[in-house]
């Protein structure tokens, strides 16, 4: 039994080499050499790559670096991502094992009577019949590499579901800091429009005392209240935009936050600047390109399944035993037994459809081809608009400072003088807002500057790394 079964799988893996697969060609990446280098654009510092740093080496608070530690334990998304990634390598492991014979042991029994009206000898008789073998079933030799094309396929999308899992890791990473951020600038917010609140109603008081000694016109008096009542309407809108930003934090983390967490001022240096290398270390270590590059090659591959469906297929079933009328003969002398039944089906006519579905595979292939393109454009469009915002930002927030120092000179002077009856009121109260104005627009800009930092260290392909105390996925 195995003298015959040896030659068998021998001779399947010396015929299973043959393969159609094209080879394969990266196309070439659809952007310039270079970022764009105007005066609006930072450069792109050389040094060690966005990729290869860990998000604690970017993420400076702490209480920011716990969040992310615990949102790689406990988002959803990202292990579902991780179970996707389990469940291709299974079905790479199902689809390889048709590479291979499957031996399957069998042993089987039977024993029936038969009434007299059915022998033909007039008596009822009782047969019995016993048998077991060892063998392979329709096994498909691979001549032409159909099934090799097919496993370099299911190979090939397992690779692609672990760097959808990087990615879907390094955009959660981005977008608990995107989330911790705004929750921040928004207490800030909610601060600073407590304070005028305060103040406003303090300026309310004095021109109402203003107003009823003669002091103070009605028109004062009624933009005194307008600002007060505005400040009000911003505070409530602020409040409900710290729970709502906790409520989504909240949610990308996996598990509850604190509300009392100790925060770094958002004018702080929370963050480390990254080198942006060049366009040509995207298709390297992002893992959106990596993924749709990866696609582009399964369906390379799969053109090659196509074509073999041309060829004609063998496929073998063989095995060897024993049998016998009696449980007891099973194994005697002169009760061995085999079979050997090989199969060829060769295509002749089939109304077009394996010509379809090389020309299907082929359509697909070039989808992969503009998917691909589409991610390299994409990821330098970020990139390059990143770099802007990181140039830009600097020059927005130093003006930005500046105005609001102007501000504060504006609104002490205006203050002084109307306590000392120089000015009237309106000066004071249009001080106040200049200054509540100058002060919002300073903190939601740092804001901005912060989450286009974040969004540039994102498209560089970096934050699913960590340099220090790893996490895994459970």
């Amino acid at each position: 039994m195995h003298k015959l079964l040896s030659p068998l799988a021998a001779a399947a893996f010396m015929l299973g080499g043959c393969s159609l697969i094209p080879d394969y060609q990266r196309p070439d990446a659809p952007v310039a050499a270079q970022y764009p280098q105007t005066s609006a654009y930072a450069p792109a510092l050389s040094g060690p790559l966005a990729a290869d740093q860990g998000w604690r080496d970017l993420f400076r608070d702490p209480v920011l670096q716990r969040l992310i530690e615990s949102a790689l334990l406990n988002n959803r998304d990202l292990r579902i991502a991780a179970l996707n990634v389990e469940a291709y390598q299974a079905q790479y492991r199902i689809q390889r094992a048709d590479l291979f014979p499957a031996i399957s042991a069998n042993g089987s029994g039977s024993r029936q009577r038969l009434p007299a009206s059915l022998t033909g000898t007039g008596n009822a008789a009782i047969s019995s019949s016993y048998s077991a073998t060892l063998g392979i079933s329709a096994y498909e030799l691979d001549l032409f590499g159909r099934i090799r094309s097919l496993t370099d396929q299911a190979s090939l999308i397992y690779l692609s579901s672990e760097e959808a899992r990087r990615s879907t890791q390094l955009s959660l990473v981005a977008s608990v800091a995107s989330a911790y951020l705004t929750w921040r600038a928004d207490q800030e917010l909610l601060t600073l429009t407590r304070d005028t609140l305060q103040s406003y109603e303090e300026s309310l008081r004095l021109t109402e005392r203003s107003n009823q000694v003669g002091t103070a016109s009605a028109l004062a008096l009624s933009q005194s209240r307008t600002s007060v009542e505005g400040a009000r309407a911003s505070l409530a809108q602020f409040q409900r935009q710290v729970a709502q930003d906790l409520n989504s934090l909240t949610l990308l983390v996996g598990t509850s936050v604190a509300d009392d967490l100790p925060a770094l001022p958002l004018a702080s240096e929370l963050l480390s600047e990254v080198p942006a290398g060049l366009p040509s270390d995207l298709l390297q270590r992002r893992p959106d390109i990596l993924e749709a590059e990866y696609l582009l090659q399964s369906a390379n591959a799969n053109i090659g399944a196509a074509r073999a469906a041309f060829f004609p297929s063998i496929s073998l079933t063989a095995n060897a035993g024993t049998s016998s009328d009696e449980l007891s003969g099973l194994f005697k002398g002169g009760s061995g037994s085999w079979v050997f039944q090989p199969q060829i089906n060769l295509p002749i006519f089939n109304a077009g459809s394996l010509r379809a579905s090389l020309n299907y595979s082929k359509i697909q292939k070039d989808i992969r081809v503009s998917q691909y393109e589409k991610a390299i454009q994409t990821a330098f469009q970020e990139v390059s608009d990143g770099l802007a915002a990181r140039k830009t930002y600097k020059d927005q927030l130093i003006a930005q400072n500046d105005l609001v120092q102007a501000n504060q000179d504006y609104y002490r002077l205006a203050q002084r003088r109307y306590r000392i009856g120089v000015d009237s009121s309106l000066t004071f109260l249009d001080a106040q807002r200049s200054l509540f104005s100058a002060q919002q627009t300073l903190i939601v800009d740092r804001l901005a500057q912060l989450l286009a930092e974040v969004n540039l260290y994102k498209a560089l392909g970096g934050g699913w790394v960590e340099s220090t105390n790893k996490v895994t996925v459970r």
